[in-house]
């Protein structure tokens, strides 16, 4: 696919997707998602590719979904665009592999809700994050109203989600919604740092570790912990016996791929 607005730089199995839509602040449009579609496609089965990062170029991670294209949605219109994004998101959030936010800007209403769709989230320090949806007389609708109380409790995501108020790095910290703030200078590479951390890990390991934490949030416990044990099990026919053997050896795995540190 031709891509016009999602850029692509992988090394030393990290991949860094900026979303390069500045003139509009990132906003998200069908071809926004026709590109990330495309790409999560490319990049899923590419097992060279061990962790992305997802960033915005300028001075926005993502301002929110684009309102010049869906004010002329009819009804129909509107639940579809809803159920693509949504889709889209969840591609996101079923990747193989690991997903850094790197928050550089504004993340609000589709923006946050593609930074909650990644697996860790890292801000800058100037970085501002909302869900102001009902101030337009509409709701999210890429799935905010799932995964916010999830992830940061009910009465936070409600807070949030009904007076769609804006709030920043640090605020977002104290209620669970980034994992860390670093001055801006320092955003890409602290993620950076980051990508490297999890890639140097093993590769099985690291896709089961996401794979079982996100699939068990929608089990019961026992259920949870029962595929726990399958997919421990399961790495023993796998990279384990070199990590632990590395390990008894004293010395650094050697993991198959190109991953490097």
């Amino acid at each position: 696919m031709d891509y016009q607005i999602l850029k692509t730089e992988i090394a030393d199995g990290v991949a860094v997707v900026t979303i390069s839509r500045p003139q509009a602040l990132n906003a998200l449009n069908t071809r926004f998602f026709e590109e990330m579609d495309s790409l999560l496609g490319e990049l899923g089965p590419r097992a060279e590719v061990r962790v992305l990062i997802i960033t915005g170029e300028g001075k926005a991670f993502v301002a929110g979904a684009d309102i010049a294209e869906m004010v002329r949605k009819t009804r129909d219109e509107g639940r579809e665009f809803s159920r693509w994004g949504q889709k889209t998101f969840r591609s996101l959030e079923l990747l193989p592999q690991p997903v850094i936010a790197a928050v550089n800007g504004f993340a609000l209403g589709g923006g946050c809700e593609l930074a909650l769709a990644c697996d860790l989230r890292i801000a800058g320090a100037k970085a501002k994050f909302g869900q102001p949806e009902v101030g337009l007389g509409v709701i999210p609708g890429y799935a905010a109203t799932q995964r916010l109380p999830r992830l940061i409790g009910l009465g936070n995501a409600l807070y949030l989600l009904l007076t769609g108020e804006m709030i920043g790095a640090e605020e977002a910290l104290r209620m669970g919604l980034v994992q860390k703030v670093v001055e801006p200078d320092r955003l890409m590479p602290a993620c950076l740092e980051l990508a490297k951390t999890i890639a140097a890990k093993g590769p099985q390991a690291v896709r089961i570790v996401k794979q079982v934490t996100r699939r068990g949030l929608l089990m019961d416990f026992e259920a949870g912990s029962a595929l726990e044990s399958d997919m421990f099990g399961s790495l023993f026919e796998g990279e384990a016996a070199e990590g632990m053997r590395a390990f008894l050896e004293k010395r650094a795995p050697n993991w198959p791929g190109p991953a490097k540190t």
